[in-house]
């Protein structure tokens, strides 16, 4: 069986087990199956599938039809334009999370523009990312800002062990220093800027969630408590006394919940704004001092 033939026999099994966006789906599989780039298989889809290919596929095909996320399947997830190690110990990135990552980095910009227009010389910025999961997030902000530097924070030890891979794939494992603790609580000095994408699925939801999200991602990166906002509430009222003056704090949030937060953020800070991700729905809220 061809290349092109396989993809297309693929894709119409996957959309049958009722797998959204079979054609892709079938793309990533075969792509994982034969070891290719993108580019790589579109210019190959007349080859030949080998007999050991086949039965690779036909594995691959199995495991997705249980609903298993392709991501965990193939290891891999892009995000903010990096490729990241995933497994089950880890919620997959999300590409609404990458507003969260724009807004710090705006942020950071922000900071050393003040600085050298007040004749400074930049320190390096101290960040915190609070639920780090993968470290999607920290490496992300630690790519894109060689001079900061990034304290890592989950309370899943198992967690943790994702993050170091995801560190030392991108070399940035000597500035971004993994802390294992509940929220805040592991941080011991003042940072510049605190980030945090916290579970925020009110616990009588998560069982409605998609199947690759309900039977396979952890739990624990899920559920939010009774309304979402167990941990955003914890993370709120801690937040202030780890920043330094003029600091900010940025996280994420679910459908309905920003205006609710934002409420909470104003208590602490008099300057707060919510920004939109690409489908509309108010995403990040920032607190500045």
């Amino acid at each position: 069986m061809n290349v092109d033939r396989a993809w297309k026999d693929a894709s119409a099994k996957l959309a049958a087990g009722g797998v959204e966006d079979g054609l892709l789906e079938g793309e990533l599989l075969l792509r994982q199956t034969l070891e290719m780039e993108r580019s790589e298989f579109y210019s190959g889809l007349g080859g030949e599938l080998t007999t050991s290919e086949l039965n690779r596929l036909k594995e691959l095909l199995a495991q997705r039809l249980t609903r298993k996320p392709s991501a965990y399947i193939r290891h891999v997830k892009e995000f903010y334009g990096l490729e990241f190690y995933v497994d089950e110990r880890v919620l997959i990135p999300r590409p609404e999370t990458e507003l969260l990552v724009e807004k710090a980095l705006e942020m950071a910009r922000e900071y050393a523009t003040l600085s050298l227009s007040k004749g400074g010389v930049t320190q390096p910025l101290l960040i915190a990312d609070i639920g780090t999961g993968s470290g999607a997030i920290a490496v992300a902000l630690a790519v894109n800002l060689p001079r900061s530097r990034i304290f890592a924070i989950d309370i899943s030890s198992e967690a943790l062990e994702v993050a170091v891979i995801n560190c030392r794939r991108h070399g940035v494992a000597d500035r971004v220093q993994l802390l294992s603790g509940d929220l805040l609580t592991p941080l011991l000095q003042p940072v510049d800027i605190i980030i945090a994408n916290l579970p925020y699925i009110p616990d009588a939801e998560l069982d409605n969630l998609a199947l690759e999200v309900s039977r396979y991602e952890p739990r624990l990166a899920l559920s939010g408590g009774p309304d979402g906002l167990e941990y955003i509430r914890g993370f709120i009222d801690q937040g202030p006394a780890k920043l330094k003056p003029g600091g900010a704090l940025l996280l994420e949030v679910g459908m309905g919940q920003a205006e609710v937060v934002s409420g909470m953020v104003h208590g602490y800070f008099p300057d707060v704004t919510v920004s939109s991700d690409l489908a509309g729905i108010p995403r990040v809220v920032v607190g500045k001092g």
